[in-house]
């Protein structure tokens, strides 16, 4: 009887799940547990690793920011570059606030205070632009 022909055949793939599984657990051990973070200035809730909110606060003086705000923030910054982070997020608060105390309780008198404002810059762009040499009430 020959022998030497009879091999025992062995997967590469049962190697390799076995060693997906391994990393599987030391990944699953590793990693952070999800917890639900709110926005300090739209008040957006998410849920987040620990260690995510973490590096946010860290970057957003200790304020947990979501990814909109961040960029209106950012957005901020570019704008008004002497500006400190602290103070961008306070700014973009301040918006949110006034939005969701407008806007989304009364849409009508939002578009109205915003017809105002738009009134007023125009009109204060055009008087300083025109200067009255005489008034018509002579």
């Amino acid at each position: 009887m020959n022998t030497e022909g009879l091999r025992k055949a062995v997967s590469d793939v049962s190697s390799e799940i076995d060693r997906w599984n391994v990393d599987l657990e030391v990944i699953s051990s590793t990693s952070d547990e999800l917890m639900q973070a709110e926005c300090a200035c739209c008040g957006l809730k998410e849920d987040c690793t620990q260690r995510y909110v973490a590096k946010v606060k860290g970057s957003y003086s200790g304020n947990w920011v979501c990814g909109l705000c961040i960029e209106a923030v950012k957005e901020r910054l570019e704008q008004v570059p002497k500006i400190a982070i602290q103070e961008a997020v306070c700014s973009h608060r301040e918006f949110c606030q006034n939005f969701n105390s407008t806007t989304r309780l009364n849409p009508k008198l939002s578009l109205t205070l915003s017809m105002r404002d738009i009134a007023k810059r125009s009109s204060q762009k055009r008087n300083g632009k025109l200067a009255r040499s005489s008034s018509c009430f002579n």
